[in-house]
């Protein structure tokens, strides 16, 4: 397994740190240890007080020294003083506004938080991806039952849209990839609507397709998945696609299906009085 380490700053250095595009920043003094820094190492996310707890996992992307304010303290002193920087990527993450209540309390960590930014013995870093596993933890179904739950669901959004007079396709091809839905209102028009949906699966990629979607068309996007997935969405969404925090709209399995039943019944009373 990679090296760890522990990245250790106030509540707001984290918030400036991903409005930024996930970057941190170490003093001078941390140089030895930022040059042991690589690309792809695991990093625990550690707000201190009032926080007082880990608060994320993420992976180093690359490094930089940089002589540019950025935090708040460097804007007011018009000095730069943490010039060792790194941006990273954001594995898991609590949604800001859940850091004071959320918040792991790990002891192996509590001890050492202190000294700021340091490598994790093995042993601190296996109790600290432990903790966070349960959080983690994907959707507990069969692949059979994910492939059918997965088309399943596909299939109630493509049957909605044409409810609502959308043309609705399914596997619609955006270049290398394709997205498992969308809304459109002409044939050549742009996708209006455009629905991922995850169940047990990778939900960076769907985000990241989400977004490619969002850039390209301006579409109104929608990520649908179980309702513990929305906690490492929240994450992600605070971090890697910040961009994106305001135009998503996380949808929860069940309520897809509940919409469906109501549409398909509303559709139905409608064709049995004659006002379609």
């Amino acid at each position: 397994m990679s090296q760890y380490w522990l990245v250790v700053g106030p509540a707001e250095h984290w918030q400036v740190a991903f409005e930024n595009g996930n970057i941190w920043g170490l003093q001078d003094t941390k140089k030895s240890w930022w040059e042991r820094l690589a690309e792809g190492d695991g990093l625990v996310l550690y707000a201190t007080r009032p926080i007082g707890g880990a608060v994320g996992l993420g992976r180093v992307r690359t490094k930089f020294k940089q002589d540019k304010p950025l935090w708040p303290k460097e804007v007011q002193r018009n000095e730069v003083l943490w010039p060792l920087r790194f941006e990273f990527d954001v594995d898991f993450c609590l949604p800001l506004d859940r850091w004071k209540d959320s918040k792991l309390v790990i002891d192996a960590l509590r001890a050492v938080a202190q000294a700021g930014f340091q490598p994790l013995k093995e042993s601190a870093r296996d109790v600290a991806l432990q903790a966070f596993e349960p959080l983690m933890r994907p959707l507990s179904v069969g692949t059979g039952d994910i492939t059918g739950l997965h088309d399943d669901i596909k299939a109630k959004l493509v049957e909605m849209g044409e409810i609502q007079k959308f043309l609705a396709e399914a596997e619609y091809p955006m270049e290398a990839t394709r997205l498992d839905v969308v809304w459109r209102r002409v044939e050549k028009s742009v996708p209006t609507y455009v629905f991922e949906v995850q169940v047990g699966g990778d939900i960076y990629h769907a985000l990241a397709k989400l977004k490619h979607a969002y850039d390209l068309w301006n579409s109104r996007i929608f990520l649908v998945a179980a309702a513990p997935e929305k906690t490492k969405v929240d994450g992600l969404l605070s971090g890697t696609f910040h961009e994106i925090r305001e135009r998503l709209t996380f949808v929860e399995i069940q309520q897809i299906h509940e919409l469906y039943t109501r549409k398909k019944g509303y559709k139905e009373l409608e064709e049995h009085i004659g006002i379609l």
